[in-house]
């Protein structure tokens, strides 16, 4: 008797198909009977009774496997014959509060929509693999995350909410569509309605809500630290230096006799540093010399962090994770303890310091002779202020005013031949506040960007493009050395076009012909748009069609500085990139061999998110002081323009705080009124009434939020 086949043949029925399309359409999920019967619509005893003997004859026929007693899924040979004919792809969530989702693709290309009802367990930026559903002609692409690849976050913030046995987090993150469950013995000493940090410890399939327990208890929602360590937390920054960092720290000695002889000294060489007037950690320093009829020397000077932090070191490993300084509204989180980073390596003046530099000859053209780069000694002369830099500039007289006059001419010559060679000059404004003993506040300005500050920023350029060239373009016939570069790539081609026809409808046009007459026509863009009511608008969507920046041992140059190379080199104190680029250095400069691609590479992608999640808190906090601002001003009407029209309503930017808050369709009770997508504004249908992109309007203060960082506005008649 021949033994049977492991296969049996598949059974016929009319609803056999039906039943496997189901499996097929979602082919990594898991299905009971009735959750099939469910969605056939299913409810008659016989059709029920049939379909049990669906399941059973496909198991058997090796269609389905019963995973527990009761679930079915796709077996593996079904699972193998759909991949080889639906696509895969591997990317990065961008989720919804709502529960959808966006795939951001590995290999680029449109971004791949997620209904909630396929998003499985995936969160926001988590690393997933996607199966995409077939194209429907007219819609965009669709797909099912089937597999979570990477969970990057599993800690939250957010506000606890207690039932008698168990409680729920509700979190702060606007992108987290989830409630986290806290089962009673995890939840420890928290309150009812108290801010907390709240670990995802598991999610099990059945449940619709991931399982967490408390982790730390943050405080009252509203006190001003509870909200600013919130705004860490969430971004996963550390609130604290553990003890054994200040521990090290605290045995560091600042003496500099043992390195007077290794060393070049600066010490009576003119010397000042130029930083805003409430910074601590000085980490750069310029240094002046005549050395005759128009040549200088000019010496960028930065505190040699890397004499004082050890590779392997706890100091070291703790700056790596960090990545870097983060600076809120209202303090600022140090990459390195207090002591290094506002004492021993920070330029004050009149203290001698051992510094990293970046030496040039340079005459009256900004053009650089000689260039030398090593270890030093200086002693600041003075520290200075931006503000009293610049009424110097602008009274041409002052304390060491020929010296600071002379930087600034070359200064000058550096920034317009930067913009004549392809540079890009994003004027992004910075938002500052005033704050009271509390830290509310009490006012708001704009923080103006002046010649003072140019000044420092051509120097700081310049070191850097020449430390990437001095490693990156080596001797004609050798093969550079593995470095860290601050690279920046090309615009999206598809996303620059999309920019360019929405540029048109508003009147303004860019030169798309070559890198340098692009970076002309969007330095004309920004300074034609200033002031106006789609600045903001248009500046956001400008650096949306750019490549984000970043830290990488494969050098493409840096697009928006027009530089072939370009490293960080200036701003140890405060970024870990830097600190790596001084060991290089150092350690090239001593003529010693190339290190590992691949471990710096690694060292560089984690320093770009970090980076990014600094970005993201420094925002946050900025918002939520913006709101806070207004809190006591409902019923207020102010100056604003309009920054934003869309389906919701129009998005108002306030003149002086540059707070933005939506004006609902629902409240314009003057008319009816319809969105003109393709001309940015809306029009009412029966008086002819049109607000548009930019328009100046007068606006009342109607909710604010602070919870969630959102106004409401009305508009004044």
């Amino acid at each position: 008797m021949g033994r049977k086949n492991k296969k049996q043949r598949r059974p016929k029925s009319a609803l056999t198909g039906v039943v496997l399309s189901i499996f097929a359409a979602n082919p990594f999920r898991k299905y009971n009977y009735k959750q099939i019967a469910h969605l056939l619509g299913i409810k008659d005893n016989a059709s029920r009774d049939l379909l049990h003997t669906i399941l059973s004859e496909l198991t058997m026929a090796g269609e389905l496997k019963e995973v527990k007693p009761g679930k079915y899924m796709l077996e593996e040979g079904r699972l193998q014959e759909l991949a080889n004919k639906k696509k895969y792809i591997i990317g990065t969530v961008d989720m919804k509060k709502t529960g959808k989702a966006y795939i951001i693709s590995d290999e680029g290309g449109e971004d791949i929509y997620i209904a909630p009802n396929n998003v499985g367990h995936a969160l926001d930026k988590d690393h997933v693999k996607v199966f995409i559903f077939p194209k429907r002609p007219g819609h965009k692409t669709e797909g099912q995350i089937v597999e979570v690849l990477k969970r990057v976050k599993d800690t939250y913030v957010g506000i606890l909410e207690l039932g008698k046995n168990f409680g729920f987090v509700v979190a702060d993150s606007p992108v987290m569509p989830y409630d986290i469950f806290i089962p009673k013995s995890r939840i420890g000493d928290a309150g009812n309605g108290q801010k907390v940090l709240a670990k995802i410890t598991e999610w099990p399939e059945h449940a619709n809500n991931p399982f967490g327990e408390i982790t730390q208890v943050l405080g009252n929602p509203g006190d001003n630290d509870v909200e600013m360590m919130s705004i860490l937390a969430e971004r996963d920054f550390p609130l604290s230096f553990p003890d054994n960092v200040e521990e090290e720290a605290g045995k560091i000695k600042a003496g500099i006799q043992p390195e007077l002889p290794k060393r070049k000294d600066f010490r009576n060489t003119w010397t000042i540093t130029i930083d805003p007037f409430d910074a601590k950690d000085f980490d750069d320093a310029l240094s002046l010399k005549k050395l005759g009829d128009r040549t200088w020397e000019v010496g960028v000077h930065i505190a040699d962090v890397s004499h004082y932090v050890t590779p392997g070191s706890v100091i070291d490993s703790e700056a790596y994770e960090r990545g870097t300084s983060v600076y809120l509204v209202d303090r600022v989180i140090p990459m390195l303890p207090e002591k290094l980073s506002n004492g021993v390596c920070s330029l004050r003046p009149d203290e001698e310091k051992l510094t990293f530099s970046a030496v040039f000859k340079i005459n009256d053209n900004a053009e650089v002779l000689e260039e030398w780069f090593g270890k030093t000694i200086i002693r600041s002369d003075r520290r200075f202020a931006y503000e009293e830099v610049q009424k110097i500039i602008e009274n041409e007289e002052g304390e060491f005013a020929d010296k600071i006059l002379q930087l600034h001419k070359m200064a000058s010559v550096l920034r317009t031949k930067r913009f004549q060679n392809g540079s890009i000059n994003f004027m992004t404004e910075e938002v500052k506040f005033k704050l009271d003993e509390t830290g509310k506040p009490i006012e708001t300005f704009i923080k103006e960007q002046k010649e003072a500050n140019y000044l420092i920023e051509e120097f700081m350029l310049l070191a850097n493009k020449k430390v990437a060239e001095r490693i990156g373009k080596p001797a004609s016939g050798k093969t550079p050395r593995t470095f860290v570069y601050r690279v920046h790539d090309e615009p999206n081609p598809e996303k620059l076009n999309t920019f360019v026809q929405f540029l048109k409808r508003l009147g303004y046009s860019l030169n798309v012909v070559s890198q340098k007459s692009l970076a002309s026509s969007y330095n004309k863009l920004f300074t034609a748009i200033r002031g106006k009511g789609e600045e903001h608008m248009i500046e956001t969507i400008a650096i949306r069609t750019m490549a984000k920046a970043c830290y990488s041992t494969d050098n493409i140059g840096h697009y928006g500085l027009a530089f072939p190379f370009y490293t960080h080199f200036t701003s140890p104190i405060r970024r870990y990139p830097d600190l790596m680029v001084h060991r290089l250095l150092e350690r090239y400069l001593e003529g010693k061999r190339s290190v590992k691609k691949e471990l710096l590479e690694e060292k560089c992608k984690h320093a770009s998110e970090m980076e990014r999640k600094a970005i993201d808190a420094e925002r946050d906090s900025v918002k939520y002081k913006q709101v806070e601002f207004l809190m006591d001003k409902k019923g207020q009407t102010f100056d604003g323009v309009i920054s934003g029209v869309s389906k919701w309503g129009l998005f108002i930017e306030l003149v002086d705080s540059k707070a933005e808050g939506l004006v609902r369709f629902n409240e314009l009770k003057d008319d009816y009124y319809f969105f003109d997508e393709d001309n940015y504004r809306i029009i009412g249908r029966q008086h002819g009434n049109v607000y548009r992109l930019g328009d100046k309007v007068k606006v009342l203060v109607k909710e604010v939020n602070l919870e969630q960082k959102q106004l409401n506005f009305g508009l004044v008649e």
